[in-house]
């Protein structure tokens, strides 16, 4: 190719290359707000099908969207209540016995002897030269400016949480009128089409949440019951791990297994025996949960081929994190859509 203008040629090359470095930082910069966009979106997809079997009741659709959020914040809201009391109260009992230990003016055998009393299975000697070794390099200056950045994330945490909450409801109340926006913008002769792959696509995506959360209430539910039968430390507390841990795919119920099970050995809390039940009964409960609960609870969900589901999740979690390998799977469901009723019949076309 015969080059007219190379300045012209190199110009335009540069400026290329400049928008597309503009994009990228922007990208950078507004990542957040578009995190919080897309959870909003994706929680909204999942509290879909809630508002429509609502509607179908006759209901309109704005008491349906405000019922369906009521309800979620109340779940949330008895989540809290229900973990809250517990860790206040545990916390309180060892701010007691660290009170009542401090006014008997207690030397530092005094202390071994009752940390040791307190927490039987607990080497006091290590503690106790960790803690000194600490003091020793402690630097108040880092201290204070690691309270106040652990402060600022959780207000920032509380921020982000609020604006997900808002953009939740809009989404879930307008989403009619959104997605009639977004079809107007395909030409007519292609928009039935169209119409019918983004139904599928949002109602595997709204199936899909709702299965999760299916899943981790069954979880959680059962956990509540089986900790408080063999005496576990706080089982309210470990079934609302078990809960948010199974809304994870792939390796939520297994991590948050792991977690009850090594909870069951805390020193004082917990024994060995405990842990061991609490082992078999995961093991156990794992595999009915693979091959009999989440096929039944996900059977209106778009199947997905098991190596795809880890390539996804795999893929999304490197991209995103928690909120990519939730939405993987979804994601995957609807790139599976469009290949088998898309690309596969033009294909075949041919």
């Amino acid at each position: 190719m015969k080059v007219q203008n190379p300045f012209g040629v190199a110009f335009v090359a540069t400026l290329g290359v400049g928008l597309g470095l503009l994009f990228i930082s922007s990208v950078t910069t507004l990542s957040t707000i578009l995190l919080y966009v897309g959870t909003a979106l994706f929680v909204s997809l999942g509290l879909e099908p809630i508002v429509a079997f609502l509607e179908r009741r006759k209901l309109k659709r704005w008491l349906a969207v405000l019922i369906t959020i009521l309800a979620v914040l109340a779940l949330f809201a008895g989540i809290v209540l229900l973990v809250v009391p517990i860790i206040a109260g545990q916390i309180s009992q060892l701010v007691a016995a660290i009170t009542e230990f401090i006014a008997s003016n207690p030397n530092i055998d005094d202390f071994k002897n009752w940390a040791q009393g307190v927490f039987p299975n607990l080497d006091v000697n290590a503690v106790v030269a960790y803690v000194q070794d600490f003091v020793a390099h402690l630097d108040v200056g880092s201290i204070g400016q690691g309270v106040l950045e652990v402060g600022a994330s959780i207000l920032s945490g509380f921020a982000g949480a609020f604006v997900i909450l808002i953009l939740t409801i809009y989404f879930t109340a307008s989403t009619p009128s959104l997605k009639a926006a977004v079809y107007q913008l395909v030409p007519a002769s292609k928009r039935a089409r169209f119409i019918d792959l983004a139904e599928q696509i949002t109602d595997s995506v709204g199936y899909y949440v709702m299965g999760q959360v299916g899943l981790g209430v069954i979880n959680g539910v059962l956990s509540a019951i089986f900790l408080s039968i063999i005496g576990a430390p706080f089982p309210a507390v470990l079934a609302v791990i078990a809960f948010f841990f199974s809304l994870i795919p792939l390796v939520g119920t297994l991590i948050g297994s792991a977690i009850i099970v090594l909870t069951c050995l805390i020193p004082g809390l917990g024994s060995p025996t405990t842990a061991l039940i609490a082992a078999i009964y995961y093991l156990i409960y794992m595999q009915l949960e693979a091959y009999v609960v989440s096929p039944r609870v996900m059977n209106r969900a778009v199947s997905v081929p098991g190596a795809v589901v880890v390539i996804a999740a795999l893929a999304g979690g490197s991209l995103l994190g928690l909120l990519g390998a939730l939405i993987a799977i979804p994601v995957a469901a609807s790139v599976l859509i469009i290949y088998r009723q898309v690309v596969i019949p033009r294909m075949n076309e041919r």
